[in-house]
């Protein structure tokens, strides 16, 4: 059971001399003794935790992670257990005194009640990664999710001698989050878990780049969940590598169990669930954003009237007299007569409404100025007047034909100038 593995013996601690008095550091901070392995990396502390007080950890997917110090691990391994590799990493944490957290699906828990019954003994925390894994939690009705969700609990704690060492921690499959599913398991008090850098054994990669990935994933962010999967042959061979760097480069594992009523949850600080708590000394790049308001009731106010003004109703109005003489004469103006929109036919206007009356149009104010030219005696003004006649002619009617040649007449000859050099 969880509850056994809890309580272990620790190492002989460290006394430290300040001040001159000798002060004692937490047990919880260092790793049980590992009988027959003085050089394994062990587990440095347990990390009780509360899932209705933070119901999504992981920074891969979620603001909020486990509250670990600077080169804190937690290993997680999804999808087992599938005896043939899930027993070789257990053996391997086993050999290291490390307690991690596996996520169990549904029917290999049903295939394999005894693997999960191992778990339980060796003291990890267990909890579900739905009955059948499929990838799809982000689209499929919630209704589907939830036979899914429980499904998993079910055989899971089937599986297992007491069904109360379940632990209410819940990891979607393939980390296809959907707001619906993280609800419903947030309803019934289960932790969503995410993580915070994965190795990509689940690919098709060599062993090496298993290792290679899970350290400088784990060394660019200082801290945080190791993703893992215990049904790899890749991930067996990568494990022992793995704690070996963790060892050689000053890394702790931490064990996460829930919180019951008999183990509150280690006290924490809201800050602290952060992967990278804000620092005064660090200036932040981005303006806070504008808070949005939200009003009790909306109403419309009434327009101030003249005892708002402080006026009496025998004073004068506060507009001018000239802008209110001219709105009441505004106001009298009459309507203008139907008459005076009125255009008589065979005007100039109405010629000008259709494409074919306007060149009679033109013909007609062309005639009027070329009479009234005459009529003042001014012969050069009707020159003028008759070349633009004829020039407004030929452009109101450009496509008339033009009339043809008599016959017998012979042609006029069109000159062409050489293009050859006169001789000097």
């Amino acid at each position: 059971m969880i509850e056994s593995s809890v309580s272990v013996w620790t190492r002989s601690w460290i006394v430290l001399f300040f001040g001159g008095f000798l002060t004692a550091a937490s047990p919880a901070a260092f790793a049980a003794d590992c009988p027959g392995h003085p050089d394994a990396l062990g587990t440095s502390r347990t990390l009780v935790v509360d899932p209705r007080a933070h119901p999504r950890i992981g920074t891969m997917q979620y603001r909020e992670t486990l509250p670990l110090k600077d080169h804190e691990v937690v290993l997680t391994f999804d999808d087992g257990p599938l005896p043939k590799y899930s027993n070789q990493v257990l053996q391997i944490l086993a050999d290291e005194c490390i307690k991690a957290t596996f996520f169990i699906i549904g029917n290999q828990a049903k295939a394999n009640p005894e693997g999960v019954r191992k778990l339980v003994a060796a003291g990890h925390t267990v909890g579900t990664h739905s009955l059948s894994h499929p990838l799809t939690f982000e689209k499929m009705p919630i209704e589907k999710a939830e036979a899914e969700i429980n499904g998993g609990i079910e055989w899971t704690s089937a599986a297992m001698t007491d069904p109360s060492a379940l632990a209410p921690f819940f990891r979607i499959p393939g980390l296809l989050r959907a707001e619906g599913v993280e609800n419903y398991l947030i309803s019934r008090g289960i932790q969503v878990w995410s993580a915070d850098f994965p190795a990509d054994d689940w690919r098709h990669v060599s062993s090496d780049r298993v290792y290679q990935l899970a350290i400088q994933r784990l060394e660019a962010k200082g801290k945080g969940i190791l993703l893992l999967h215990d049904i790899q042959a890749r991930t067996v061979a990568a494990l022992p590598k793995i704690i070996r760097d963790l060892k050689a480069r000053g890394y702790r594992i931490v064990h996460v169990v829930p919180a019951t009523a008999d183990r509150p949850a280690t006290p924490t600080e809201p800050v602290e669930w952060l992967l990278h708590p804000p620092s005064e000394t660090a200036p932040i790049a981005r303006w806070p954003s504008v808070p949005n308001f939200v009003f009790t009731q909306t109403m419309t106010l009434p327009a101030p009237g003249l005892a708002d003004l402080n006026a009496m109703p025998s004073d004068q109005s506060p507009l001018p007299r000239r802008t209110k003489a001219l709105a009441n004469v505004a106001a009298t103006l009459p309507v203008p007569e139907r008459e005076l929109f009125a255009i008589p036919e065979g005007s100039i206007e109405v010629l000008l409404s259709t494409t074919l009356s306007r060149r009679a149009a033109m013909r007609m104010a062309a005639a009027d100025l070329s009479s009234a030219a005459r009529a003042n005696g001014r012969g050069y003004k009707g020159k003028a007047a008759a070349s633009s006649h004829n020039r407004q002619t030929a452009h109101a009617a450009p496509a008339a034909k033009r009339a043809p040649q008599a016959k017998g007449t012979a042609p006029r000859p069109t000159r062409l100038a050489s293009l050859k050099k006169r001789p000097q």
